[in-house]
């Protein structure tokens, strides 16, 4: 990704592929109802019933994947309407099962390009933008060691210059899809490497379809309601009837627990409450356009930034999987005020700022477009958490059990790959593992998708950003300038 890698997040049905055959939902009590069939509970179910456990999965969207979208009816080509990134592929659990299941993942470019108006930026642009982006990284690497709770925006240098948007949306909106002063500088200062990025040809979506095939899975089933019983286990209301399980793991986003829509009884405990309202979902959404003859002139997967003045702005993933896909995101108040004005004023945006990038000729080569609009979609309600500030915290809070029935899980329950498919697969494996401990006389659980730990962001740029590639072409480098 860039200044600390961030295109996660989104993905998931499989128009890519077959769609997947379910198991029958399992009829009488449960030992694990599963609320969510995004990467977190498919990655629960996939572990507890191999573990032997009696466990179902309802699903309120009539197809898998939750926040993870892949389709192929709007370009004729796998789309993944969220994120299409896994990051570090090497030791990424969705990543490695997906390859082992047949699909094509591969490692994305290791670098950024950057464009200053027409061209891409000098080497000397580049040392001068490059210095003021680790200077920043490590002023909230250094704050965020601290104990002391702030905004990320405040310990921010004050002498970025002509650099400071660039790198406030680098750091802000297209990494957290917040802006800096709307996010925790602990949260960010602790978020695990994300430099090298994966990419499945296929889809994230589609892989993760392909990762819940035999599941249990009910489409179309919402839950309305969560009772619980103490050791008498949890009725669960839903939009099809009740459900009763000995444990329930709730794996929604915080966008729809803090809307209401699911109802606890007992209610939950303020901590959590308190948690859930400090891990708000953030906006980041995607303008994708198809752009005929390469006419950016660009390489497959590039991710390209612009030196800009101000919040209107955005990041180029040009060629994605090496076809005409371009993905305009954009991201973070302006991003969401953009995306309040509807589909029209968002593709009008991205074609606009490519002409200032490109030059005016790019608007012709547009052909089909689509924006997506996740802020809007009633079962996410946003896009990623991204922890405000004094509320990093809460990731740890939503990992304890309510009540010994209850267990969160999901991207925001990452206290480091918050934000991340990874983080909600880890997540959800480590839910599994709470419940089976907790339910006890099951047999083993098996070996976990990975066992290589990624090291924590305390500073090192080098682990946030991926490097600045300087274009030969137009008066660069002959080498990538890497950032070190």
């Amino acid at each position: 990704m860039k200044p600390f890698n961030r295109r996660t997040f989104l993905a998931g049905s499989a128009a890519a592929l077959a769609w997947p055959a379910f198991a029958a939902v399992p009829s009488g009590d449960l030992d694990v109802l599963i609320i969510g069939a995004g990467a977190a509970g498919i990655a629960a179910a996939r572990r507890l019933i191999a573990a032997g456990r009696h466990v179902a999965v309802i699903e309120a969207a009539d197809r898998i994947g939750g926040r993870c979208f892949t389709e192929t009816a709007t370009f004729g080509i796998p789309y993944d309407r969220g994120a299409h990134w896994l990051h570090a592929p090497d030791v990424n659990p969705v990543a490695k099962l997906a390859g082992e299941a047949g699909l094509d993942v591969y490692q994305a470019p290791t670098g950024q390009k950057l464009r200053i108006g027409r061209r891409y930026a000098r080497e000397g642009e580049l040392e001068t933008y490059l210095a003021a982006l680790v200077r920043a990284t490590r002023a909230i690497g250094d704050a965020g060691r601290g104990t002391k709770e702030s905004a990320a925006s405040q310990v921010m240098p004050k002498d970025l210059g002509e650099w400071r948007s660039t790198i406030d949306f680098a750091l802000g909106p297209f990494a957290c899809e917040k802006d800096l002063q709307n996010v925790s500088v602990q949260d960010l200062a602790r978020a695990a490497e994300r430099d090298i990025e994966g990419i499945c040809r296929e889809g994230v979506g589609a892989a993760l379809t392909k990762l819940a095939e035999g599941l249990p899975v009910r489409l179309s089933t919402r839950a309305t309601k969560i009772t619980a019983y103490g050791r008498a286990g949890a009725d669960v209301e839903t939009t099809k009837g009740r459900l009763r399980a000995r444990a329930v793991i709730v794996t929604v986003s915080t966008g729809v627990l803090a809307s209401g829509k699911i109802h606890f009884d007992p209610a939950l405990p303020k901590r959590h409450v308190d948690a859930i309202e400090h891990l708000s979902l953030g906006s980041y959404d995607h303008v994708a356009l198809e752009i005929t003859g390469n006419a950016l002139g660009v390489e497959n997967d590039d991710l390209i930034f612009d030196k800009s003045n101000g919040p209107r702005t955005a990041a180029l993933a040009g060629n994605v999987a090496g076809t005409s896909l371009c993905l305009v995101d954009v991201a973070g108040k302006f991003g969401a005020d953009l995306a309040a004005q509807g589909e029209a004023a968002m593709t009008a945006f991205a074609g606009d700022w490519l002409a200032d990038l490109f030059g005016n000729e790019i608007k012709r080569a547009i052909k089909r477009t689509h924006a997506t609009q996740w802020g809007k979609d009633p079962l996410a309600l946003g896009a990623f958490s991204a922890a405000s500030p004094g509320g990093h915290g809460g990731r740890r809070v939503l990992t304890d059990p309510v009540r010994d029935r209850i267990w969160f899980a999901g991207e925001a329950a990452h206290e480091t790959l918050w934000g991340t498919v990874e983080g909600a697969w880890e997540s959800g494996e480590n839910a599994a593992d709470a419940v089976h401990k907790r339910l006890g006389r099951g047999r083993e659980l098996p070996a976990r998708s990975t066992s290589k730990r990624r090291q924590r962001l305390d500073a090192p740029v080098a682990r946030q950003t991926r490097g600045v590639i300087v274009d030969p072409r137009l008066g660069g480098q002959e080498r990538p300038d890497r950032l070190k």
